[in-house]
Formats: C-alpha cells, sequence, structure tokens
C-alpha cells in the first residue's frame, strides 16, 4: 500500500529523487542538433545524466534566467514571463528546448512552450475550464462525462507545459485549488469501483508518464482488479516531449496490463526526432496499441503540408493519427485558435492525398461539456432518382446506386 500523501505533486518526489540506479540509462540515436545544444547549454551533462529522465526533469527551465540560458528571448516572451503568477508557469525539460530555434521567437514549436503577452488577453466565450469538467466531477480529480467511461486525472504535472494547454487552471501549481494524492486517488477508484456502467478509463493529468513506476504499477493494478473495467488508456506527451522516460523497465510493466492503449500528443514534424522513434518503437514493442492527438494551432500547423508531415512521419513511428482537435477555449488562448472553416479545408487537402490511415478525425470538444463532435469535409451532396450524389477528394462528383426500397402494400 503507498502512503497517502498531502501535497500537491506526487511527482516531485520523483523529481527530485537522488537514486541511482545500478543500469545505466542506454544511450537514445540522436542528431547533431542536440548534440550542439548539450555542448552549448549543458558542457557537463554526461550521456548517462542526459539520458536519464529524472535529471532531465531536475534540470527543467522554468524561469527567465534559465530561458535565457537557452534561446534569445523576445522583449514580447520577457516581459510575458515576468508577469506571470499561478498555474501553467513555463516549464522546458532540456531535450525539449534543444528542438526549440535559439533565435526566433515565431518558431512554430517555440511559440507552443514559451509564453507571451497574448496569454493575458481574454475574448468572448473563453474559460478557465472550457468543457466544464469540474462540473462533471463526482469525486476530486475524475471526470465522468460520457456513461461508460471516464477520466482519471493523477498529476498536476508535465515534462513541458503547453501554452494552450485545456488544464491551464490546474497544471504546475503546488499551492493551487487542485491537488492531487495517494488518498485522491483511492476515492477515485472506489467511485470507479462502485459504478458498474464504467468500462474504460482514461488516465491524464498534466502527464502520469512523469510518475515513477511503482506509482504508474498501483493505480494500473487497482484499476485492473476492478472486473468491469475492460479497458485502460493513458494519455500523455511523455514520449514526444521527454522520450528518455520510456525505458525498458517502464514498458516490461505496462505490456502486464494490457488491453493498454496510449493516445500521445504530437503538434509538430520538429517532434518526430530519433529519441522519439525509440520511444514510440518500444512502446509498440510492448503491444500497445499507439494513437496521436494533435491540436490545431495558428502559425504552428495550420497547412497540410506541416500536417502531412506529422501524420506521415507518425505512421513511421507507428502512430496512428487519431484525432485533431480544434483548440479548446481556454482563457487566454486566442492567439492560438483558428477558424473552423480552415480545419475543414485542411481536412479536405489530406483526404485522398495521402493514405487513410495518416487522416484523424477532426473534432471540437463542445463547451460547456458537450463532448466531441466530428467534423467533416461535405461530401454527401444529395438523392437524384436512385442514386446518392457523393464528391470525392478531387471535387469530382460521383453517383453511387441506392435504390429507395419499395415498401409493399399492407394485405
Amino acid at each position: 500500500m503507498l502512503k497517502a500523501e498531502s501535497t500537491f505533486p506526487i511527482t516531485v518526489r520523483v523529481e527530485q529523487s537522488s537514486v541511482v540506479t545500478a543500469r545505466t540509462p542506454p544511450r537514445f540515436k540522436t542528431t547533431h542538433r542536440v548534440i550542439a545544444f548539450r555542448h552549448r547549454c549543458f558542457p557537463d551533462a554526461t550521456d548517462a545524466e542526459w539520458n536519464d529522465w529524472r535529471w532531465q526533469l531536475r534540470h527543467r527551465i522554468k524561469d527567465l534566467e534559465g530561458l535565457t540560458r537557452v534561446v534569445r528571448v523576445s522583449e514580447d516572451e520577457r516581459t510575458a514571463i515576468l508577469r506571470h503568477t499561478g498555474s501553467l508557469p513555463v516549464g522546458i525539460n532540456p531535450y525539449y528546448a534543444s528542438l526549440l530555434d535559439e533565435h526566433d521567437a515565431s518558431q512554430p514549436l517555440r511559440r507552443t512552450v514559451v509564453m507571451v503577452n497574448d496569454e493575458y488577453r481574454t475574448t468572448p466565450g473563453e474559460a478557465d475550464d472550457p468543457l466544464d469538467e469540474d462540473r462533471d466531477s463526482p469525486v476530486p480529480g475524475l471526470v465522468h462525462r460520457y456513461p461508460d467511461r471516464v477520466l482519471l486525472l493523477v498529476t498536476g504535472m508535465c515534462p513541458v507545459y503547453c501554452r494552450y494547454c485545456t488544464r491551464s487552471r490546474m497544471v504546475g501549481f503546488p499551492n493551487g485549488e487542485y491537488r492531487f494524492d495517494v488518498s485522491q486517488w483511492e476515492r477515485a477508484i472506489d467511485y470507479i469501483a462502485s459504478t458498474p456502467a464504467i468500462r474504460d478509463v482514461l488516465i491524464s493529468g498534466g502527464d502520469p508518464l512523469i510518475l515513477s513506476d511503482d506509482r504508474i504499477e498501483w493505480l494500473l493494478t487497482r484499476l485492473r482488479s476492478i472486473k468491469h473495467i475492460e479497458f485502460l488508456r493513458i494519455g500523455s506527451k511523455v514520449p514526444a516531449s521527454l522520450p528518455q522516460r520510456i525505458t525498458q523497465a517502464l514498458t516490461r510493466m505496462l505490456k502486464r496490463f494490457h488491453p493498454l492503449f496510449m493516445s500521445l500528443h504530437f503538434v509538430h514534424p520538429v517532434e518526430l526526432t530519433p529519441e522519439v522513434a525509440q520511444a514510440c518503437g518500444r512502446l509498440a514493442d510492448a503491444g500497445i496499441p499507439l494513437g496521436s492527438q494533435t491540436v490545431l494551432l495558428s502559425g504552428v500547423n495550420d497547412d497540410v503540408d506541416t500536417l502531412k508531415r506529422l501524420f506521415q512521419g507518425l505512421l513511421r513511428f507507428r502512430v496512428k493519427p487519431y484525432y485533431l482537435y480544434q483548440c479548446d477555449p481556454v482563457t487566454g488562448s486566442s492567439h492560438f485558435r483558428v477558424p473552423v472553416a480552415r480545419g475543414l479545408e485542411i481536412m479536405q487537402g489530406l483526404r485522398g492525398h495521402t493514405t487513410g490511415y495518416a487522416v484523424p478525425t477532426f473534432v471540437v470538444d463542445a463547451p460547456s461539456g458537450g463532448g466531441k463532435i466530428p467534423l467533416h469535409p461535405e461530401s454527401y451532396i444529395g438523392r437524384e432518382g436512385d442514386a446518392v450524389l457523393l464528391r470525392n477528394y478531387q471535387g469530382k462528383v460521383y453517383r453511387y446506386p441506392d435504390p429507395v426500397p419499395i415498401v409493399p402494400p399492407e394485405a
């Protein structure tokens, strides 16, 4: 039995751990860009340290001084960081920082993790909890919106803090309103165990994969022991942002809990590095089906070419593009949101121009708890006689025979 902790980050103990394992972390394949970054910004880090996920977390960039060490900070970025208080602080681990452009503040990936003053601008329709998750929370840390599945939030910490985060109200703020500890987990698990309609549990946060192996194992063991739970999922950006965390020990443990699926968060092809390929390969080799979830973001990935390269690259990494999300209207996110019509145009530009395996479903997670609503480019035109008219990816119209059934008259 794990001892309950009353403080927020179940993961802080992991982040500050000085435990040295007997086995040196395996060296990941990497790129010249990462090597050059290491020599410039972390010259004293050994290969073993760089490839140790705990070292990566202990050396996260968390303030203006740390960010200045790795990039040339723009005035917009500098003043935004100095204004910040509360949740969703700056948080970038060294590996992910190595993917950022040192000089260009407009680089797509850099925009997703470095705050700017647009975050302090609120527009109509935005909310701190735009999906009304708190309203659908029967016990702290659990969202029960759909009849047969629940969202279990187990931590408020991530290896990087995405500036468009739907749960920005609760992440990276140990003294805030939202707390995460083992006693809270137990309350949520008790609720799941007492609700037979639930068959599917999605574990999220924060990012659950920055918990220690023993805590992840404890959670999965407790959930798997509930007879009516058929299906477990983990939502994580760790494989994209902290691939060093995907150790062989972790995957050996995870494969004991099948059926176990993972939803991985990717936003740009720059994230598709050799390290990430190795991390995804380990998860896939452990028999874990992998799907990606990508948020459509203005100035980051809102064009067909970028998303096609991302989705095709994910397939090479054995990850199926699953959802393309319209950015949620969370407070301070207007500079990231793309018009829905543009999203439909992008989907039209993907369909038929690449394999269907590389085309995700475009969805809006409806505000006020409406759930996910899929959006599709218009392909059904209507009927003409005994046929339906359909439009293909080239805009050409085709007839599909579909006679209306003749209902015989009643005797």
